[in-house]
């Protein structure tokens, strides 16, 4: 959900028991947001400088606790308010789902005359509201490094990641903060020098650790390097390569059926293993092992639109939940959307959501063409001066031309690669490629904060209003603003509010986009194409029609969709079949 679209989601969503993930990417725009909310706070604001020592951890700390007490006060309120329609504490049980069991007690009370019993049972849901949790990501491969005044490296522990983790740790808050982007073994055993990260005395964790992971193979490797050091996974969190916001991370057209198959088949394997390693690292460091195996939660995330596909994924594999993002990004109540972007996120077709190059990080990134971030990216072009004034830092991470790490979208690099580029013996076309990949960077790192200070009418910092913003290809298929209630009752099947009826299953559209990026990569290097890459490409080949072969028998088990919906689904899958198969790959011989 990029760096600040979700930056305040717990003050508006945890009261009602819903759980919310919030980036620790920028702490410049966590110190204004947590000046912005502190008259509401019980303590006073006091200004965390830049100069300030160890200001990055300390920011994210103190926002953390202001988090903690502020939802304090709400879940106070909540617990107190009448049972009368429109209320918050009505509003609470309504959103729940119909299979809870503090629903089916909610229903019930509703269905009492006024009495000392009907008082009774509202007092027990009282004692049931619990709020969400306040979950924190980092990005593991944002990790740069930090200077002092002089100018020399800080030690590894103030680089942005090691000191964005110390803040979390150092928090009052029980939560977990999710890993993506792959592993990061400074990080992860830096995790050992926190006692939060390992169980009490009730063998309970106060901080957990989630693993966003694309396949079983990742969530194997990082867990048994986390359990080796006596720290616990709580959750594996699989999230689509390509059909989610943000970065994507493509794998070898190893498709999400598949993936949910093999961790179905092997998640309580792999579970006892690494209770066995982490209890074993426990007691080899003198502290508490677990009493008994901790709780190991699967949940998926990544494309899913509709209530169906929710409840197959929850049955079919298993799993513990479900996750949804960019959808909430229509919902004003729940994220931070300035009006005019989210004007064009509801009239943008599909072909304005693209997989893209523009992120610094050389990792394909999902677009918005039409955002004012781009339209600021070509602007500028246009002027005859590309690149941004990189304020932030937070990507900076190329030495080709300096000693210190720099980034590729700012106007610094860009001009000297174009200036590079220029005294090369390049063809014209080459050339003009070239120059056009150097160009098509985009500042994300301001352009994904910039919202969240629009949508509050704060003074955006140095007066940069272009948005960046990265939803996840689905969103295509949703075109209005919603609600919070609705949005939720969409999730659980009690409204639709998807507008597309014509929006084919989440596995088929994962599918589509997985065939379009094999496809690309196919035409982009055939002229240069080497064993290795060719290797690489009929491999991705081969994983999609293993794929196939696999969602073949999956539409007969789809017990909640039509008969006509599960015939589209097989002819949609044969049609993407013969696309893969004339999709022609040349032969390892046929390689000079």
């Amino acid at each position: 959900m990029g760096v600040a679209f979700t930056l305040d989601s717990p003050l508006k969503v945890a009261r009602y028991g819903i759980s919310s993930v919030i980036s620790l990417v920028d702490d410049n725009a966590i110190e204004r947001i947590r000046e912005f909310y502190a008259p509401q706070d019980s303590i006073p604001y006091v200004a965390i400088d830049t100069h300030d020592h160890d200001h990055r951890a300390r920011r994210i700390t103190e926002y953390l606790n202001q988090l903690k007490r502020l939802i304090a006060r709400q879940m106070e309120t909540i617990a107190t308010a009448s049972f009368e329609e429109g209320s918050e504490i009505v509003k609470y049980f309504e959103m729940l789902p119909e299979f809870s069991a503090e629903k089916i007690l909610y229903t019930l009370m509703k269905e009492m005359e006024d009495g000392e019993m009907k008082s009774s049972l509202q007092q027990s849901l009282r004692n049931k509201i619990v709020a969400g949790s306040v979950d924190v990501n980092i990005m593991t491969k944002l990790d740069r490094t930090n200077y002092d005044k002089k100018g020399d490296a800080l030690p590894h522990e103030f680089s942005d990641a090691m000191a964005a983790l110390r803040g979390f740790a150092n928090s009052d808050l029980r939560s977990s903060i999710i890993f993506s982007a792959g592993m990061n073994p400074r990080l992860y055993s830096y995790c050992e020098t926190f006692p939060d990260f390992f169980p009490d005395e009730h063998s309970e964790l106060k901080k957990k650790i989630i693993l966003k992971v694309s396949d079983f193979r990742s969530a194997q490797v990082q867990g048994r390097f986390l359990a080796k050091k006596g720290v616990w996974v709580s959750e594996y969190r699989i999230e689509s390569g390509l059909n989610c916001g943000g970065h994507a991370f493509a794998t070898e057209g190893y498709l999400l059926g598949p993936a949910l198959e093999e961790f179905k088949q092997k998640r309580e394997q792999l579970a006892h293993e690494l209770y066995e390693t982490c209890n074993a690292a426990l007691i080899q460091k003198g502290k508490r092992p677990f009493k008994q195996q901790p709780d190991n939660r699967v949940t998926v995330q990544g494309g899913i639109g509709t209530a169906a596909e929710n409840y197959f994924l929850l049955e079919h594999y298993q799993l513990d939940g479900t996750g949804w993002g960019s959808p909430f990004l229509l919902v004003p109540e729940a994220t931070n959307i300035d009006n005019d972007t989210l004007q064009k996120l509801i009239n943008a077709k599909p072909e304005d959501y693209y997989l893209s190059n523009a992120s610094p990080l050389g990792i394909p990134f999902n677009n918005l063409r039409t955002s004012s971030g781009e339209a600021d990216r070509k602007h500028k072009i246009e002027k005859g001066r590309p690149g941004s004034a990189c304020y932030n830092k937070y990507l900076e991470a190329n030495t080709e031309f300096t000693e210190k790490p720099i980034c590729t979208a700012s106007r610094l690099y860009q001009s000297l690669k174009i200036n590079q580029l220029k005294l090369q013996e390049l063809s014209e076309e080459e050339r003009s490629n070239q120059i056009d990949k150097v160009l098509e960077k985009e500042c994300i790192c301001q352009g994904l904060g910039t919202a969240v200070f629009l949508k509050n009418e704060m003074p955006p910092p140095h007066k940069i209003t272009a948005v960046s913003i990265c939803p996840g290809p689905n969103l295509a298929f949703f075109s209005r603003v919603s609600s919070l209630h609705d949005m939720i009752d969409h999730i659980y099947g009690r409204k639709q509010v998807l507008i597309e009826p014509n929006r084919p299953n989440m596995f088929l559209n994962e599918m589509k986009l997985y065939i379009d990026y094999l496809k690309n990569e196919a035409t982009q290097n055939m002229n240069q194409l080497v064993d290795r890459k060719l290797k690489h490409l009929q491999t991705f080949k081969a994983n999609l029609l293993e794929g196939v072969e696999y969602y073949k028998s999956l539409a007969s088990q789809m017990i909640r969709e039509s008969d006509q919906y599960k015939k589209k689904f097989n002819d949609t899958l044969h049609n993407m079949e013969m696309m893969i198969q004339n999709l022609h790959l040349p032969e390892l011989s046929e390689v000079v």
